[in-house]
This record gives structure tokens, C-alpha cells and sequence, in this order.
């Protein structure tokens, strides 16, 4: 399952379905099929013109943000921190050492900033090699580096290095906080990622507290054209894509029990 989704995500996120319905159409051409050629050309130029020149994936993902809000107020005693991984670069970690950000840094900032405001709190990392080849360094194992720079002992750590997928991230992290006897977790991940997190934890039996950062949209967007940035508005879309395709993904296999999990 895990091959399959990363395989079926590089046919189906917005750029590499356009290149494919724009190949198809060039071969169905050059085939003597015309007009079925000219049929997926023109779903080629819609699906790259909707990607880099709306805000409809910036739309998407708003929607997604607005789902989970943070706590107006931080708790006045935090015992567990649950970082879901996915912000770190770990094929540049691997080769260079250190720690490496992605877009997701703040994954790992806000839970800094709780750790040090709430000393008696243990921060469990979820997080292994989601590559396929599995050949870097988990982004759990090198969270060690991180908090250790900012002198949080080793002990208050706790490393969860197998999952490679956000349902794997829930399965792995149910067994480890019954080990540690580890319970009222706040959940720390994007705000865009947190209703599939949440649908998950909450599969699993897990209760958590949303605490959702690294937001990607102003929360005021409109559906529109927007000529000035298409880098950004394909990087919005395709995350927006991936998203929605696993929400409904995993609610097609059973994983969370609703197509959008909601507060």
C-alpha cells in the first residue's frame, strides 16, 4: 500500500497529470484519433491553467486550515508534546548532517517554544523515512540534534523512527504512549494535515489535543485568477490535492471515520 500511494501520487498530483494528458493527446494525434487527442490536450491546459493561475488550490487548502483551530489559550501545564514528522529535508540531513527545514519548520519551532515554556513536558517525535528507497535518516532521530542545541536533555524525548505514513505515524505512536504511560498529548502539525490526523488519532483510540501550525493560506482568500505567482499557486494546489485525495483515501479503507473529521 505504501508504494502504491507514493507511485500513484507522481501520475496524479496537478503538474504530472497535465504532462500525462498532454502526452496522451499527442500520441492519440499522431495516431490518426484527432479528436480524442484534442480532448485530453484541452484537459491538459485546463488542469495547468487552473494549478498556476487560480487560487483554487489556495481555496482548497484554506479549507483545510479552517477545520481544527488552535486553543484560544495555551494550557497552564503541557505533559506531552506530538510532533507528526514531515519537516525536515532528510535526504539533506542524511548527506550533511544537522537538521535540514522544509516549508513545515514550524512542526518543530512551536513545539520548541513549548518545550521550553513547559520544562516537565515530554516531546514525542513521530516520524521515520518516508522515501521509498528508506535509505535517509528518520526526521525523529534527528530531532535529538535539535532540541539538544537548545538544551533539552535526551530524556525528554521520546522517538518513534518507523513510520513512514500519517496512518503509520497514529499506529506506531498508540504503542508507544502506552509504554511511556504517556497521555494528553497536544498534536503538533500543519494545519492543513490536522483533519486527517485527527480522523486518525481518533481511529485509534488516542486522545489528543489539535494544535495546528504552519498555515499556508491567510484564512481571507477568495476563488480567482491570480496571474502574479504561479510557483506558488501549483506548490498550493498540489498540497491541497494530496491532502483531499488522502482524506478520501483513507476513508475509502476504513482508516478515519469520516471523510472530513471535524472539531
Amino acid at each position: 500500500m505504501f508504494i502504491f500511494s507514493k507511485l500513484f501520487w507522481l501520475a496524479v498530483q496537478p503538474l504530472s497529470l497535465a504532462f500525462l494528458l498532454a502526452t496522451l493527446g499527442a500520441l492519440l494525434t499522431f495516431t490518426g484519433f484527432r479528436r480524442t487527442g484534442g480532448i485530453a490536450a484541452a484537459l491538459a491546459a485546463l488542469v495547468l491553467f487552473v494549478t498556476l493561475y487560480t487560487t483554487a488550490g489556495g481555496v482548497a487548502l484554506q479549507v483545510l486550515e479552517a477545520r481544527f483551530s488552535k486553543p484560544s489559550e495555551e494550557p497552564r501545564e503541557v505533559s506531552c508534546i506530538l510532533i507528526l514528522g514531515g519537516a525536515m529535508e532528510n535526504e539533506v540531513t542524511t548527506s550533511r548532517g544537522g537538521v535540514e527545514f522544509n516549508q513545515a519548520a514550524e512542526r518543530f519551532v512551536e513545539p520548541l517554544r513549548l518545550a521550553l515554556r513547559h520544562p516537565g513536558a515530554r516531546i514525542l517525535v513521530s516520524g521515520g523515512d518516508g522515501s521509498i528507497s528508506g535509505a535517509y535518516e528518520g526526521e525523529a532521530s534527528a530531532s535529538e540534534r535539535l532540541f539538544s542545541a537548545f538544551g533539552i536533555p535526551p530524556d525528554r524525548l521520546v522517538k518513534e523512527n518507523a513510520s513512514r505514513t500519517t496512518y503509520e505515524n497514529a499506529q506506531q505512536t498508540k504503542d508507544l504512549l502506552a509504554r511511556e504511560g504517556i497521555t494528553d498529548c497536544l498534536l503538533v502539525t500543519s494545519a492543513f494535515h490536522m483533519p486527517r490526523s485527527m480522523g486518525l488519532f481518533r481511529r485509534a483510540g488516542i486522545p489528543v489535543t489539535p494544535w495546528p501550525v504552519d498555515y499556508r493560506t491567510s484564512g481571507i482568500l477568495r476563488l480567482g485568477f491570480d496571474f502574479t505567482q504561479p510557483t506558488s499557486n501549483a506548490q498550493l494546489t498540489s498540497t491541497a490535492v494530496r491532502e483531499w485525495l488522502g482524506l478520501l483515501g483513507y476513508y475509502a479503507t476504513g482508516r478515519i471515520d469520516s471523510v472530513f473529521p471535524a472539531e
